[in-house]
């Protein structure tokens, strides 16, 4: 399973990796990631059309995309575009941080699970 990193440099710039998942067989209950502590889980919903400039993540956090699509710019100025079912984990809490808006006008919706 793959998901998105977004983390700060020593000089505080922003960028992207991809990170790997290992899931290992469970047998009829199907392949699954170790135990990943989370202090708590946020529900979140943007309004139509919002745009957030420059901010940093207010903390080491999963975002796990469940409705519509937000379009992310770190400071290396790669922006990508996530969906539903897409997962990043956003930890650029220090430095130039990243921008997000809506590509396309509409509201979105997301749940978020503090580490």
């Amino acid at each position: 399973m793959n998901i998105t990193h977004i983390y700060s440099d020593a000089d505080g710039q922003s960028h992207y990796e991809n990170l790997e998942m290992k899931c290992s067989d469970q047998g009829p209950l199907g392949s699954m990631s170790e135990p990943i502590p989370v202090t708590s889980f946020i529900f979140r919903e943007n309004p139509p059309g919002y745009e957030y400039g420059w901010h940093n993540a207010p903390r080491e956090q999963y975002i796990v995309m469940l409705e519509g699509m937000v379009e992310i710019t770190v400071s290396d100025g790669e922006v990508r575009t996530f969906v539903p079912g897409d997962i990043v984990l956003v930890s650029d809490t220090t430095g130039k941080g990243h921008a997000s808006r809506s590509p396309d006008g509409k509201a979105r919706k997301s749940l978020f699970l503090p580490i």
